[in-house]
């Protein structure tokens, strides 16, 4: 999935002759190498589930992917997070400057929306609507950019177990949730036929988060390709610094526990989806 998605952003993101070309060449400097991919794997787990066009399920991931990359353009930018590597190569900021970063990031936000409404998506223009739909709502106030303002705003406050949690359904859970979910769209599955899928996104977009934390603790910089410490340097609670080490591990496994019976009525074709479950809390970047 990886090298399908640099292959498409290549694609898409071909470098114009012209004055354009230094916003083109931001979004291939943040779009293309590095990165898990995660985000699209879940897509194309999901479709599998429902046996959907792998070029479907590939576009879908595109987007999905876009809308995650202008996040950590901007969220790199000295007015957020304020770093200076991402993927172990310099922020776009950085790289390029404050300006071309910002417009890179729109433009990414912008080609999301581009893809999934494009018939090449889906030939249904009512599951492209639901698709666009979905996504903005989890990419918006009331998904990630939500959780991202409440991300600012904890340094402030003392924020409790339930705020964090809150926080992080928004700024990852959200987005991860809609890549579980548009395998369903694009199957045409109803709402109601989807609650074992949102509740498999909602356990292992905790603990993604959750190992997250422990790897801002006790991980490589290195290996992660960015700076780590930084919640605790800003004064920010995380899971691991309200549960504790010990406790919080166990609750990342415990929440993939609960995702994977979340498939049990799924056979072989849910595979990947369970893999997924436990690379997120055995990985080590």
């Amino acid at each position: 999935m990886a090298a399908a998605i640099d292959a498409a952003f290549d694609h898409v993101l071909a470098v114009p002759d012209d004055a354009r070309s230094r916003l083109y060449e931001a979004m291939r400097h943040a779009a293309i190498g590095g990165g898990k991919r995660l985000r699209p794997l879940l897509v194309e787990a999901t479709c599998d589930l429902f046996h959907i066009a792998r070029d479907s399920a590939l576009r879908v991931g595109l987007a999905v992917e876009c809308i995650h990359v202008y996040s950590l353009i901007h969220d790199d930018l000295p007015a957020m997070d304020d770093d200076d590597l991402r993927r172990g190569k310099p922020t776009v900021h950085k790289a390029f400057d404050e300006a071309t970063a910002i417009l890179a990031g729109d433009c990414l936000h912008d080609i999301a929306f581009e893809i999934l409404s494009d018939e090449a998506t889906h030939a249904d223009p009512f599951v492209r609507i639901e698709l666009v739909r979905a996504l903005a709502l989890a990419s918006g106030p009331a998904g990630m950019a939500g959780g991202q303002m409440m991300d600012l705003e904890a340094g402030r406050f003392g924020f409790d177990l339930p705020t964090v949690t809150r926080l992080q359904q928004l700024k990852t859970g959200a987005l991860i949730g809609f890549c579980v979910e548009a395998g369903a769209i694009l199957a045409r599955v109803p709402p109601e036929g989807r609650i074992g899928l949102r509740g498999y996104a909602r356990d292992i977009g905790l603990a993604f988060q959750i190992a997250d934390d422990l790897l801002d603790v006790e991980g490589d910089a290195d290996l992660a390709g960015k700076a780590l410490g930084k919640d605790a340097e800003a004064g920010k609670e995380t899971f691991v610094s309200l549960l504790g080490v010990e406790r919080a591990r166990e609750q990342s496994r415990l929440l993939v526990d609960q995702a994977k019976a979340h498939l049990h009525g799924a056979g072989a074709e849910a595979d990947l989806l369970r893999a997924i479950a436990d690379y997120i809390v055995e990985r080590d970047r």
